[in-house]
């Protein structure tokens, strides 16, 4: 191993660039999350790819107005059964 190394040339970020995805950061109830990493384990897939694939659903179905985000921690977790979080909930 050297002593010093220059990066003077160096470029930030990943090595290999992930097309098609973007990171970001963003807040996330603990409780759903909870949710989340719960059910990933469970099924042997990581969280971030089940709410990927939670929000292609729910952007996939045709009539998205009755779906009241305000307060989801409650209706979300009275009802979570199978096909969660493929269901529908309303608070």
């Amino acid at each position: 191993m050297k002593a010093e190394y220059d990066f003077a040339n160096g470029n930030r970020g990943a090595i290999v660039p992930n097309k098609g995805k973007t990171r970001i950061s963003i807040f996330i109830d603990n409780a759903i999350l909870d949710v989340f990493r719960t059910r990933a384990a469970a099924a042997g897939t990581g969280y971030q790819t089940m709410m990927n694939e939670a929000l292609k659903r729910f952007l996939a179905q045709e009539d998205t107005s009755c779906i009241d985000c305000s307060d989801t921690s409650t209706a979300v977790f009275a009802s979570h059964g199978e096909g969660w979080p493929s269901q529908t909930f309303t608070g």
